[in-house]
C-alpha cells in the first residue's frame, strides 16, 4: 500500500491540509488535533474510495478534504478489520475501526463537501511503533488471523471407541461464521480422557501459543468424570458469567436438564474460554449464542471499544 499524501489539521471536523511529512508519536500525528491517548490516533482513506466519491460528487476531491491523515493507494481499507496491521520501514500501525459516526451538518467537512465518505469507507489505527511517514513511502498490510483451539473432552473418543461428532461440528460453526467477514481464522483441535492434568497442560500451552480462544466440549455435567468446570475455573481472571447464564436460562425453561450444565466462560490472560457441554445438540445451542458476542470480547481486552 502506497502513502500518496500526509495530512493534519489543527481543529477537529475541519479539512486536513497536505505536509511534507508527519512524525507519529505515541498518542498519534504529532500537531494534528486528532492526536491523543485513545484508539483513533490516526485516520486514513483509499485513493479508491475518494474516486467513487469523486465520480458520484461530479466534482475532484482533494487530499484531506475528508480528514483523513493518510490517503492511500493499493489497499480496500474498507475490506481490512479490526487488529490488522500496517508496517513500514519506520512505523507501525493497528487498525482499531472501520467508519465512524457521521455528524451531519454540524461538521464543518459535511458543509464543505456536501457528504463524507469517512462514516463508511475512512479506518482509524493507533500508533504502535513510532516513526515519519511521508508520500510515496509504503506500508505492508498484515491481516490478523483469529486463533482457535477446540478440545473435546471424551473418555471414549480419546480411546477411538467413538467418533467424536462435537469437535468438527465447532469447526463447522466457527467457519460458517467468519467466511463472510475480512478475517482469517486457524483452528486447531484435541480429544482428550476426562484428565485434569492433560486439560491444564493444553490450556497452559494455548496461552503460551497466544490462542485467541480455546472451546472445550464434554466434561460440563455433575459426573464422577466430568472436571472440564473445575480444572479451568481456577485459572480464570476474570469470568464472563452473563454468556453461560443466558444460555442455561433460554434452554432450560424448555429443557429443565440444560440447567444441569456447569459451563463457564472467561479470560485467562487475552485467551476468552468457553466450556460447552459435549453434545452435538448443545454445541449448536452454545455457539449460537457464543458467536453473537465473541469478536467483541477479542477487541475489548485489546483496548478496543469497537462497537
Amino acid at each position: 500500500m502506497k502513502i500518496l499524501s500526509v495530512n493534519i489539521s489543527e481543529q477537529k471536523g475541519t479539512i486536513k491540509k497536505p505536509v511534507g511529512e508527519i512524525r507519529l508519536g505515541a498518542f498519534g500525528v504529532e500537531e494534528d488535533a486528532h492526536a491523543g491517548n485513545w484508539h483513533r490516533q490516526v485516520s486514513l482513506l483509499g485513493k479508491e474510495s475518494v474516486d467513487r466519491f469523486s465520480a458520484l460528487a461530479g466534482r475532484e476531491i482533494t487530499y484531506g478534504e475528508f480528514a483523513e491523515n493518510l490517503t492511500t493507494e493499493g489497499l480496500e481499507l474498507v475490506k481490512t478489520a479490526p487488529m490488522d496491521r500496517l508496517v513500514g520501514k519506520e512505523v507501525e500501525l493497528e487498525i482499531t475501526q472501520i467508519g465512524k459516526e457521521c455528524h451531519g451538518s454540524s461538521c464543518a467537512i459535511f458543509r464543505e463537501v456536501g457528504n463524507c465518505v469517512m462514516p463508511k469507507e475512512g479506518i482509524f489505527a493507533r500508533v504502535i511503533r513510532p516513526g515519519v511517514l511521508r508520500p510515496g513511502d509504503e506500508l505492508e498490510y498484515i491481516p490478523r488471523v483469529l486463533r482457535f483451539h477446540l478440545i473435546t473432552l471424551s473418555d471414549r473418543a480419546s480411546r477411538g471407541e467413538y467418533e467424536d461428532r462435537s469437535g468438527p461440528r465447532m469447526v463447522e460453526l466457527l467457519e460458517k461464521h467468519f467466511e463472510d467477514r475480512p478475517r482469517s481464522i486457524q483452528i486447531e483441535s484435541s480429544i482428550i480422557p476426562d484428565e485434569a492434568t492433560a486439560l491444564e497442560l493444553l490450556i497452559r500451552k494455548s496461552i503460551e501459543a497466544g490462542v485467541d480462544v480455546v472451546i472445550t466440549t464434554g466434561g460440563t455435567g455433575v459426573g464422577r468424570r466430568d472436571i472440564t468446570v473445575e480444572t479451568l475455573k481456577p485459572m480464570l481472571q476474570k469470568e464472563v458469567p452473563g454468556i453461560m447464564e443466558m444460555i442455561r436460562l433460554k434452554y432450560g425453561t424448555r429443557k429443565p436438564n440444560a440447567l444441569l450444565s456447569c459451563g463457564i466462560a472467561g479470560f485467562i490472560e487475552n485467551t476468552m474460554v468457553y466450556t460447552l457441554p459435549g453434545s452435538v445438540r448443545a454445541v449448536n445451542e452454545y455457539m449460537e449464542e457464543v458467536l453473537k458476542t465473541l469478536e467483541h470480547l477479542i477487541y475489548m481486552r485489546h483496548g478496543l471499544d469497537v462497537h
